[in-house]
């Protein structure tokens, strides 16, 4: 018995049984798999808690407490005892935000759900990056980097060390706003590959203003992706970015959720596309914002122009305009202000120009997107659907094949003759509070594909609306906003 109870002294504690990496999944669902609810329905990302079997496989058991993990290498009830204890070591002098990282970690059922304080010396090499709608973004290095698992063997956090980050600050957040803190918690509800990650908290000790600790994405914004990339890029590889991103919106709205700014500057780019800036992103059964709301004018559904309430539908809207800029390569409206103007004639039907070459298929898919009537459009689940089995090469038939060889001939010379771009100075492509009243009921054109207008002869049949202007707005760009948006597509014509 003594020798027994030696030996067993002596063994060191059993380290994490292998997980099946074929399977590891990091998306995890608190609920049942017998729900029925649309956003529980079955799919191949989702690993239920209550499925210990399957948990077991997944993730592997851990060498502690000898129960399966809820995450690979990682033990929800192990590590919030860890954090717990730690808590008396930090605090970011605010109790809305340390209450907030603590839950987060008590909570954490994975690597990516749940945040961190982190001090700004923490920080090297930080670069300010731009302005946003609301507040700037940083780059920064991390040397130290982020949790990924509690490391059995040496007791000490197994770390992601040495990575490069993106701060975003939220203009006087030092008196924390609820705006700030929605998006921290929206980070956490909403995680998978397509989404950008929050990791933690840090404040700037020179303005005082919290920041938001994110994955960096080397490659800007959509817009940035395709005016630097240096090789072409082909039908295929964007029908394989509109699926990620189709993913990655599937799960706001899985989430419950409506994004309520997507665009393509909330698209970023790191080797794949990730959406970002969910400081909108609240319940789909929120009201819109009290006199007005927010956002930039070319990707807004005709109905939230109006004032009406946010939806699933509404960012269908939105993304049925990312995917034709994506897919001509032209910003939309590029060449005219975004004004009440504007505003007016996306109610009463104005699109986009459509690429001639752009394969049927799609064409019809856009156009049902952004339909003015929110019943018409495609949920995200099938639009998810259509692009995933896209993706995967089934695009049946000669005819559709021929299409894809005409499209990618025609964006393959225009890639060759790209040109520098100046947009029109009140193109404004960030988010900004729009109040815009008495726009009409809205209607679809009679041809969405080729809808053209003379935006300076209508325009001064309209003058009474430029008055207007000044009223609509009440949030201006600086000369550096501006400079950014310029763009290097061509305008709105076709090859």
């Amino acid at each position: 018995m003594e020798i027994s109870k030696k030996i067993y002294e002596e063994k060191p504690k059993n380290l994490w049984k292998s997980a099946d990496l074929k399977h590891y999944q990091v998306h995890v669902k608190l609920s049942s798999p017998d729900s029925t609810t649309e956003s529980e329905e079955k799919d191949e990302r989702v690993v239920y808690m209550e499925d210990l079997e399957k948990r077991k496989k997944v993730y592997g058991i851990c060498g502690e407490c000898n129960e399966p993990g809820t995450g690979f290498f990682w033990c929800q009830p192990c590590n919030a005892k860890r954090f717990k204890d730690n808590f008396k070591n930090w605090t970011s002098g605010n109790q809305d935000i340390d209450k907030l990282i603590q839950q987060s970690q008590l909570n954490a059922v994975s690597c990516g759900k749940f945040l961190e304080w982190i001090p700004f010396e923490n920080f090297k090499n930080v670069k300010y990056i731009a302005s946003g709608g609301f507040g700037k973004i940083y780059s920064a290095n991390w040397p130290e980097g982020y949790i990924y698992y509690w490391n059995i063997e040496n007791q000490e956090w197994k770390r992601n060390s040495n990575r490069n980050v993106a701060l975003k600050s939220l203009d006087n957040s030092s008196n924390i706003s609820a705006e700030f803190l929605n998006e921290i918690e929206a980070h956490l509800q909403v995680h998978l590959f397509d989404v950008v990650q929050c990791r933690g908290i840090t404040l700037d000790p020179v303005t005082k203003n919290y920041m938001m600790i994110l994955k960096y994405c080397e490659h800007g914004n959509l817009k940035n992706y395709l005016n630097k990339s240096k090789s072409f890029v082909d039908y295929n590889s964007k029908i394989q970015i509109l699926f990620r991103i189709s993913r990655g919106l599937l799960d706001i709205h899985d989430a419950g959720k409506v994004h309520k700014d997507f665009h393509s500057g909330n698209i970023l780019f790191s080797s794949v596309p990730f959406i970002s800036d969910l400081g909108m992103c609240q319940p789909a059964n929120n009201e819109v914002i009290e006199g007005g709301v927010y956002g930039v004018i070319p990707y807004m559904a005709p109905e939230v122009l109006r004032g009406y309430q946010y939806t699933k539908a509404s960012d269908i809207y939105s993304f049925g305009i990312v995917i034709n800029e994506l897919i001509s390569e032209e910003t939309p409206f590029n060449d005219i202000p975004h004004d009440h103007f504007l505003a007016i004639n996306i109610c009463k039907g104005i699109r986009p120009k459509i690429h001639k070459s752009t394969p049927k298929l799609l064409k019809d898919l856009i156009i049902k997107c952004w339909d003015t009537k929110a019943e018409n459009r495609p949920t995200v689940r099938e639009l998810h659907q259509i692009l995933k089995k896209w993706a995967q090469g089934n695009n049946e038939g000669s005819e559709i094949s021929l299409q894809i060889k005409n499209y990618n001939r025609s964006m393959k010379q225009r890639f060759k003759n790209k040109k520098n771009i100046q947009s029109h100075p009140q193109a404004i492509y960030t988010s900004r509070l729009l109040n815009l009243k008495n726009l009409p009921e809205p209607e679809n054109s009679s041809d969405l594909t080729s809808f053209q207008f003379n935006y300076d002869a209508n325009y001064a049949s309209q003058s009474e609306l430029t008055n207007q202007i000044s009223e609509c707005f009440d949030t201006q760009l600086s000369e550096s906003d501006l400079n950014e948006i310029n763009q290097d597509n061509e305008n709105n014509t076709d090859e």
